[in-house]
């Protein structure tokens, strides 16, 4: 039998908040992995070649949350790493998200202002769609058709396997559209990747004297060995309440790691490819940290249904069956339900810490 005060299921990035917090206010706490490793989709390595590989797909820290920034920066020193993404469409390169720079090479254009740039926008725009019901419409209203069927259309069915129509408009209102030549992916005051790499982040935050941590555990198998005060839980809604209500559908990835005896394979360290190819993005690692190699790393995503879960799916039939799992949360007591799966939530890095701090905080008062 485990006695612990916390239970948390999960050592990604909300698991490791809810341990550090907890052990730092003096209770004791066991933290369960199912994989060999803690992190999560943030963990990194070093390959032979001194290149630091996200083996999940790459990952940005951006925030502007001053809280969670001061938090993040308590276990590693950032780089100030500033994204930026191209898009490769007809053999040329675009940046992404469109800008003033790509609607005037996508257009032909000599746009000097931003002015000038919301006024084409408005001639283009779909003027007809004033509430957006769903991620197509609510690009076309923005850009109209051109830029939405070259850019975003064939990208998003790749990534999805769902039509753009079928699919909440929150999944693309998370892509800005810029007047302005701001070529960075991110516009936050908060940018960078961790200098030591992630992975030695979640270290740091689950050194405490307090904490536990049992990788290739999974919870499910032993949870009728555990004693605690409160349960964390990280993992798939529906997998808690054996799936009880459906399962809910989560897109994953299959990452093909690429190397090559080359200094550069690509311009920036992230290159989408919307339209032809099978893969959606291409990324090369050794960007994100400046590290010097005769060799480099790339990586091809192809979305697929098989897999780790990555991305929940916010389609309508999805939203009605996490309604359900939400109920029956409300029943229950002494269990905490946080992070992208648990929450069913499309999280960026910086809302995983900032919901897990927010949780934390609150039940602190009542401790």
């Amino acid at each position: 039998m485990y006695k612990y005060d916390i239970v948390i299921i999960g050592a990604g990035i909300s698991g490791c908040v809810f341990a550090e917090r907890f052990a730092s206010i003096g209770k004791t706490v066991l933290v369960l992995e199912k994989r060999d490793h803690i992190g999560g989709n943030c963990y990194d390595y070093k390959n032979n070649n001194g290149i630091t590989i996200h083996k999940y797909g790459p990952h940005i820290f951006h925030t502007n949350n001053e809280d969670v920034w001061k938090y993040v920066n308590k276990f590693t020193t950032f780089n100030g790493y500033g994204h930026k993404v191209l898009s490769k469409i007809g053999g040329e390169y675009y940046e992404f998200p469109i800008n003033r720079n790509t609607i005037n090479k996508f257009y032909n254009k000599d746009f000097r202002n931003d002015e000038e740039v919301l006024e084409f926008l408005e001639k283009i725009r779909d003027k007809k769609i004033t509430d957006p019901k769903n991620s197509e419409e609510s690009v076309l209203m923005k850009i109209g058709e051109d830029l939405y069927e070259k850019f975003f259309k064939n990208y998003t069915i790749k990534q999805w396997d769902l039509s753009p129509k079928d699919l909440d408009k929150a999944v693309m209102e998370r892509i800005p559209i810029r007047a302005n030549t701001d070529d960075r992916y991110f516009a936050d005051k908060f940018q960078g990747i961790p200098a030591d790499g992630y992975t030695k982040l979640f270290k740091k935050m689950l050194s405490g004297k307090n904490i536990t941590v049992k990788l290739n555990t999974d919870y499910f198998e032993i949870k009728n060995q555990l004693e605690c005060g409160l349960l964390v839980y990280t993992g798939p809604l529906d997998k808690f309440f054996d799936y009880e209500f459906g399962k809910l559908k989560y897109r994953s990835l299959d990452i093909v790691f690429e190397e090559y005896e080359k200094k550069e394979f690509q311009p920036v360290a992230v290159v989408n490819y919307p339209n032809e190819e099978k893969y959606t993005r291409i990324t090369e690692y050794k960007k994100f940290l400046n590290e010097f190699s005769d060799r480099t790393v790339v990586s091809k995503e192809y979305p697929q249904w098989k897999g780790e879960p990555y991305y929940p799916v916010l389609d309508d039939e999805n939203k009605k069956i996490n309604e359900k799992y939400q109920e029956e949360i409300g029943k229950l007591r002494n269990i905490i339900f946080a992070g992208r799966l648990a929450n069913y939530k499309y999280y960026n890095m910086d809302q995983a810490f900032e919901n897990a701090l927010n949780i934390f905080n609150k039940l602190f008062f009542k401790i």
